[in-house]
């Protein structure tokens, strides 16, 4: 295959890897993933394994994270199993039933909200904490992956030029 192809299908991957980091649909740092290899393996890069081998166990401890971050910020923030799974759920159902660009952050916000409702009615506060703590941790998580996704971006546009 054409070096030049191969660079676009690289950038095409990159670029879908950082939108990636935000749409829960797409997995970001996965694509970003496979452009970098994709560059290092596909063409005559001269690109150090040391950058594949960094980006490789960044990429699986963003894995763990996407788990381990929300759910101690939830739980950091009074949150309950209840919220949690309201999370889950609210992401999917956000996903296909509000049509707009991040419903799916709305959803999963409204479920937790309605979680902890569910499992106490009474405790609005608790339930608005619980959101705030799976705000955090969105952030948290997804300000990781764009971090590490922008990173295999820049190594391989330095190494271009």
């Amino acid at each position: 295959m054409e070096n030049s192809l191969i660079y676009l299908v690289v950038m095409v991957l990159m670029v879908l890897g950082i939108l990636g980091t935000f749409i829960p649909v797409l997995p970001g740092l996965l694509l970003s993933l496979c452009g970098l290899l994709i560059y290092k393996f596909g063409t005559d890069a001269p690109l150090s394994m040391i950058y594949i081998w960094i980006f490789v166990v960044l990429t699986g401890i963003s894995v763990v994270l996407n788990y381990v971050i929300p759910a101690r910020t939830n739980r950091r923030y009074g949150g309950t199993r209840w919220g949690s799974v309201g999370s889950v759920v609210g992401t999917f159902a956000g996903m296909f039933f509000i049509p707009i660009p991040f419903g799916f952050l709305i959803g999963m916000f409204l479920g937790v909200f309605i979680g902890e409702l569910l499992h106490d009615a009474h405790d609005k506060k608790k339930a608005w904490n619980s959101t705030k703590g799976a705000l955090i941790g969105f952030i948290y998580g997804t300000g990781f992956n764009f971090i590490v996704a922008l990173a295999m971006f820049l190594v391989v546009i330095i190494d271009l030029f």
